[in-house]
C-alpha cells in the first residue's frame, strides 16, 4: 500500500480518538475477551495501528498481561504510538513493540504468534484483493475489526445537499489510486465474504460516531474533508457545497449541528 499520508494526520487520529472510543462496540470486545487462552500472556497484533488508539481503548479491557505489535508503515505515526504506559484490566502489564510493515502483505507467518488480531478505520482503504490476503493471514484466531465507513452520515437538521454529497464521498472512497480500487463503503461485505468464504463466522455491529455540540471541532474537521472529498469526486458541486460548507460550519459552531456517522465493528472466529 503506497499512499502516502498528509502530514497532519496525527492531528486528525489525535481529534477524532475519544469520538472512536465512545462508538466501538463493547460487546465484540467482550466477545473477543472470551474467546481468548486463559492462564497465559496474551499477543495481539493491531494492524493499520496509527498511533495505538486501538491498544489504549481495548488493552484495558483485556485480563492478564498482554503484549501489543502495531504495525503501522507511517514511521512518524510509530513514533509516537510508542509512548505512554498501558496496564490490562486486572493492572497487569501491557507492552508494546511496534513493526514497521505493509499490512496488505502480511501472511500467516506475520500473525503466527497472536492470539488476537485487531485493527481499527482500516477496511474501507483497502481492495478487495487485500482484504482477501488479510482474512486468510487472519483467519484462525479472533479478529475484532473496529470502525469501517459503512457510507451513510445522518445530519439533524437535514438539507437537500446532504444525501447527494454523500453519494459523492462515498464515489471518491471507491477511486482507484496507485492501481488500487479502494472498497470504501463496500469493505463490510467484502470482508464478511473473505472470512465466510474460509468458513469463519463474523457478527457485525452498528458503531456509529454520534458528534453534537460537545464534538463540535471534530465535526468542523471531519466535514470540511467530507465535503473536501465530494467535490473532488464531482467537481460541479463546488458551488452549492461551498455556500453548504459555510452554513453547517457555522451551525456546528453555535451547537445547532448533529451527526451520525455510521461505521460497523466485526469480530471474525
Amino acid at each position: 500500500m503506497t499512499t502516502s499520508l498528509p502530514p497532519d494526520f496525527a492531528d486528525w487520529l489525535r481529534l477524532r480518538e475519544p469520538a472512536d472510543a465512545v462508538a466501538r462496540s463493547v460487546e465484540l470486545a467482550d466477545a473477543a475477551r472470551d474467546r481468548l487462552p486463559a492462564g497465559r500472556p496474551l499477543v495481539v497484533h493491531d494492524l493499520g495501528s496509527g498511533t495505538g488508539s486501538m491498544a489504549r481503548w481495548l488493552a484495558p479491557r483485556l485480563p492478564g498481561p498482554q503484549h501489543w505489535v502495531l504495525h503501522e508503515r507511517d514511521a512518524h505515526l510509530l513514533a509516537l504510538a510508542t509512548g505512554g504506559g498501558l496496564t490490562a484490566a486486572d493492572g497487569a502489564a501491557v507492552t508494546v513493540t511496534t513493526r514497521g510493515s505493509d499490512i496488505t502483505r502480511l501472511t500467516r507467518a506475520d500473525l503466527a504468534d497472536a492470539h488476537l488480531v485487531t485493527a481499527s478505520a482500516l477496511l474501507d482503504m483497502l481492495t478487495a484483493e487485500e482484504i482477501d490476503r488479510m482474512a486468510d493471514a487472519c483467519a484462525g484466531r479472533p479478529t475484532l475489526f473496529a470502525l469501517t465507513v459503512s457510507g451513510r452520515a445522518e445530519f439533524t437538521p437535514a438539507d437537500p445537499l446532504d444525501a447527494e454529497l454523500a453519494d459523492a464521498f462515498n464515489a471518491h472512497q471507491r477511486r482507484t489510486v496507485d492501481g488500487r480500487a479502494l472498497l470504501g463503503p463496500d469493505a463490510v461485505d467484502a470482508t464478511v465474504a473473505a472470512f465466510e468464504r474460509r468458513g469463519v463466522e463474523v457478527t457485525v455491529r452498528s458503531t456509529p460516531w454520534r458528534l453534537g455540540p460537545e464534538q463540535a471541532a471534530l465535526t468542523a474537521e471531519w466535514l470540511t474533508g467530507w465535503v473536501d472529498a465530494a467535490v473532488e469526486e464531482r467537481p460541479h458541486l463546488i458551488g452549492p457545497a461551498r455556500t453548504y460548507t459555510e452554513w453547517r460550519l457555522a451551525e456546528a459552531a453555535a451547537g445547532r449541528v448533529e451527526v451520525a456517522l455510521h461505521h460497523a465493528d466485526l469480530l471474525a472466529g
